[in-house]
């Protein structure tokens, strides 16, 4: 969308409301007959060009930008939800999803069942004739377990439930769930598509039907909109998305290889690795192995708390996707609501470590991380 002046940038559009010619015209813009602005809390001229372009990156019919990534997931759920109806979700969930499915929606009458993601058969056993909603990531936060959405997705369509996707740590770069069926994929656009820590944001996509009768309006009403200045911010770091991920891919797997050789380290998952569990299938899914690798060191949380206090170039912060690489020990951080048998169920042990890995020198960071673990 380019304004008369003809810019080459987009423009920012920072304005809470819209003038109309005329008393008619703003009688026709609010039942609908003019498709123009009426409110920023609605739409807004420089959200609207990113949604259009997270659109097109993604194959999707329509989207809607929210202030968070946990805003989309939220208004990605309960748009659809009633009291009464029924979600199957993965219990690989980043924290606040968790709190989402386990605590949020019971409140209002919606019930969950927590399944092993990537055991199918768990996802047929726990249909019940009113599930409506499946929910999962993949990766997922923080142990990287890869679910067969293909596979899913069927089993929930023949259920007749939609399924729901948190796409963040693949990007639509590396994975594009629509292309096996699924219906609604969130991002937090605070992650990788801004990708620089600067802003928060949040963006739901799906077939146009999902928008216009469920999400649409429930955004309209509730009011977790994106900022204009935030999209505009967003706007601009997706003209070097495709580059960044890339890039951030090759200095993840070289670290990954460097942790996997270390006989300081347990295990190290990463999907980009013949030892990941689910390498053929992340493989076949993904396009490369993301910037998320997680590894466990022998000693618990004072030999993570160690590592992490003894780098120099990683920075400890509990974000991801920064062009920065950050570290967060999830047992104490991201997952610290969870009680010990839930995160041992997950993995997460007290020795894990989930390392984003950055834009930095790959040599730089494999010194970083050896130097690191000698004091280990």
């Amino acid at each position: 969308m380019r304004s008369p002046f003809g810019e080459t940038s987009e423009a920012m559009f920072l304005t809470s409301g819209y003038v109309y010619d005329s008393a008619e015209a703003a009688e026709a813009r609010f039942k609908g007959e003019d498709d123009g602005f009426i409110y920023s809390r609605f739409a807004n001229p420089t959200v609207r060009m990113f949604e259009e372009r997270m659109i097109a990156l993604e194959g999707a019919e329509d989207a809607r930008a929210t202030a968070t990534g946990m805003a989309a997931v939220t208004a990605a759920m309960l748009c659809q939800l009633s009291a009464g109806d029924h979600v199957v979700a993965a219990k690989a969930l980043f924290g606040s999803c968790r709190y989402i499915v386990e605590e949020l929606l019971p409140r209002f009458g919606v019930e969950s069942t927590l399944i092993e993601g990537t055991d199918l058969s768990q996802w047929e056993a726990a249909v019940r004739p009113n599930t409506k909603v499946f929910f999962l990531e993949t990766p997922s936060n923080p142990t990287l377990e890869i679910i067969d959405l293909k596979a899913v997705t069927e089993i929930a369509h023949k259920a007749g439930a939609r399924v729901v996707v948190d796409n963040v740590f693949a990007t639509p770069i590396l994975q594009r769930p629509m292309e096996y069926g699924v219906d609604v994929v969130v991002y937090s656009a605070t992650k990788h598509i801004d990708g620089q820590g600067r802003c928060l944001g949040g963006i739901v996509l799906a077939d146009q039907a999902f928008i216009d009768d469920y999400l649409a309006n429930f955004l309209r009403q509730t009011g977790p909109s994106l900022s204009p200045f935030n999209a505009w911010v967003m706007l601009k770091s997706l003209e070097t998305l495709d580059l960044r991920v890339r890039e951030h891919c090759r200095n993840a797997r070289c670290v990954a290889q460097a942790l996997e050789g270390s006989s300081k380290v347990l295990r190290t998952i990463y999907p980009g690795l013949k030892s990941h569990p689910q390498y053929k299938l992340a493989m076949d899914q993904m396009d490369l192995g993301g910037n998320i690798v997680a590894f466990e060191l022998d000693g618990g949380k004072e030999a993570a708390f160690r590592f992490a206090n003894a780098l120099q170039i990683v920075s400890i912060s509990n974000n991801l996707g920064d062009s920065k690489s950050l570290i967060t020990h999830p047992t104490t951080t991201t997952h610290q609501r969870l009680d010990d048998s839930a995160r041992a169920e997950l993995g997460i042990t007290d020795g894990l470590l989930r390392l984003s890995v950055g834009l930095e020198d790959p040599a730089d960071l494999v010194d970083d991380i050896n130097r690191s673990l000698s004091v280990s």
